[in-house]
């Protein structure tokens, strides 16, 4: 156990965004801990990373209070301190509204909405306990204030916009205990998440004409999970997208 090095927890972290994320973590000497729902995806992620020394795992589904409470403790118990909680997982699909029946809006309220609540509850009772602070950086999306016609996703889009609401909330309740806590809101990233849709003419509709690669929503992450003067922000990484169509 190195109590030396900063620590970060990062849920979602077997694939795509978050494993990139935790890659970048782990780059610059930090600890993580990861989360997925996937024992078998998240120890794979694990073993290709080659990092055994700077990675603790916990598998669970972040829609129970207890997998928060769980990641808490991984944190403590190997590494001695968390610094940092990424919201990554979530889902995201597109549906039109009229076909949305309740058993998809449960999923995603579950998954994208209660679960970085509760995961951000265990982990900000451990900043005040600790009285040292710490860096919350959530996972949103450039659509919930630039839909688009074309890309009908209101159950997703409902529940990232609670996101939003609950990054600036938060960012307002626990400033005081030096609690930042921040979104990172992709435009269109080259993930899995999109499936067979076709990326790059997606990526088109951002004034930089491409889409945006993962490492790049990476950088963004790191930067805020670091930051000590910014707080209550979305941070668009969209490639221009909020700004205009090409």
């Amino acid at each position: 156990m190195n109590q030396n090095k900063q620590t970060a927890i990062i849920t979602g972290a077997s694939s795509g965004i978050g494993l990139d994320v935790t890659r970048g973590f782990l780059n610059q000497g930090w600890n993580v801990v990861m989360n997925s729902r996937s024992e078998d995806k998240l120890e794979s992620a694990a073993r290709a990373l080659d990092d055994a020394g700077k990675i603790a795992t916990v598998v669970g589904d972040i829609g129970d209070p207890d997998t928060g409470t769980q990641l808490v403790k991984a944190a403590i118990e190997r590494f001695g301190r968390l610094d940092a909680l990424i919201n990554n997982a979530g889902i995201f699909g597109l549906k039109p509204f009229l076909q949305i029946e309740e058993t998809d809006l449960d999923r995603y309220i579950n998954i994208n909405l209660k679960g970085t609540y509760f995961v951000s509850q265990a982990v900000v009772s451990n900043f005040k306990a600790e009285g040292k602070g710490g860096n919350i950086v959530n996972i949103g999306t450039v659509l919930v204030s630039h839909p688009s016609a074309s890309l009908p996703a209101s159950a997703a889009l409902v529940t990232k916009g609670g996101v939003h609401a609950l990054t600036t909330s938060l960012a307002s309740e626990f400033g005081g205990d030096n609690i930042r806590v921040n979104t990172v809101a992709p435009g269109v990233i080259r993930t899995p998440i999109y499936g067979d849709a076709d990326i790059d003419q997606l990526g088109q509709s951002a004034l930089l004409g491409r889409a945006g690669e993962v490492s790049e929503l990476t950088d963004a992450v790191l930067h805020l999970a670091q930051t000590s003067y910014i707080t209550g922000v979305m941070m668009p990484v969209d490639g221009g997208y909020v700004h205009g169509r090409a």
